[in-house]
């Protein structure tokens, strides 16, 4: 029980990064914006879950729009994830009952193919039967990341502990709840799909991340949009509805807010919500917001 709560957390902390991959840039542009109406103002900042030792420092971007703020929010409230009571929540949603598991739901090709992916990994496939499609996933690409040198270190991790340290409030777009949900239902009605193109998606990972680290660096929010959301929108339309575009539109009306007080926000989210069409750089600019890349 024990390591199957420890893999649902870790699983939990991937869980964006496999799906909403999300950066920040060492060059002269980076992945913080500002967003201004008349004389309030806050920032936008995409977020990498999971970053490497070497990845430190952050850009000074990241600092000056943090040092600018008197609030943090993120996607969620990452104090809570340490909480059992949450904890058992996920363990309950993510996995299966008595009736059902993966040998059950997936066709005779996706569980060979399953079965022999984690065989490969050194997971034996009973360990992870009653695992739903979601969490099973975001454990398997933990272990390539890992492999990778990526830590659960990130961004976001990072400013949560700066801001407890140093007092600054924080807040949260969307509740633990809802993000267990994403997961609970990635796949569902078409869990068999889901892990075969899944699978397809972790044998090139290495090459993905080395395209991601390239746009990282550049702060191209074009080529990011590309590698992910124009990706996701071809392959996984369903995904790409829930997991972006209706969270979007649900947060702009909360960044709404926020511009309507003299407080200064960072809110700091995957920046596959911030780019491309209707992501939230393109929702608020669509509002007539003035927005800048730092």
């Amino acid at each position: 029980m024990q390591e199957l709560m420890e893999s649902i957390r870790r699983a939990y902390v991937v869980f964006v990064c496999l799906f909403l991959l999300s950066l920040s840039q060492a060059k002269a542009d980076t992945s913080v914006w500002s967003v201004r109406s008349g004389d309030n103002v806050i920032y936008l900042g995409g977020t990498v879950h999971l970053l490497r030792p070497a990845d430190y420092p952050l850009p000074g971007e990241f600092e000056e729009a943090y040092q600018a703020s008197s609030e943090l929010y993120f996607e969620t409230d990452i104090a809570s994830m340490s909480d059992l009571s949450v904890q058992a929540q996920m363990l309950q949603q993510l996995t299966y009952g008595d009736d059902e598991s993966l040998s059950s739901i997936l066709s005779d090709e996706a569980y060979a193919a399953l079965s022999a992916y984690t065989a490969t990994a050194g997971l034996p496939i009973a360990m992870l039967n009653k695992f739903k499609p979601g969490l099973l996933i975001s454990t398997l690409q933990i272990l390539v990341f890992q492999s990778m040198g990526f830590t659960p270190q990130g961004v976001d991790a990072f400013f949560h502990t700066r801001a407890v340290g140093d007092g600054k409030a924080e807040g949260q777009l969307e509740t633990v709840q809802e993000q267990i949900g994403f997961i609970a239902a990635m796949g569902e009605g078409n869990e068999s799909e889901f892990i075969l193109l899944s699978l397809k998606d972790l044998a090139e990972t290495g090459d993905v991340m080395e395209d991601m680290i390239g746009a990282w660096r550049s702060g191209d929010a074009e080529g990011l949009s590309e590698l992910f959301v124009e990706e996701m929108k071809v392959e996984a339309p369903a995904l790409y509805d829930t997991l972006l575009l209706q969270r979007n539109l649900k947060w702009v009306p909360q960044i709404d807010s926020m511009l309507q007080d003299a407080d200064t926000e960072f809110v700091l989210v995957g920046a596959a919500h911030l780019v491309g069409e209707n992501g939230l750089l393109d929702l608020l600019s669509q509002k007539g917001y003035e927005i800048n890349q730092l």
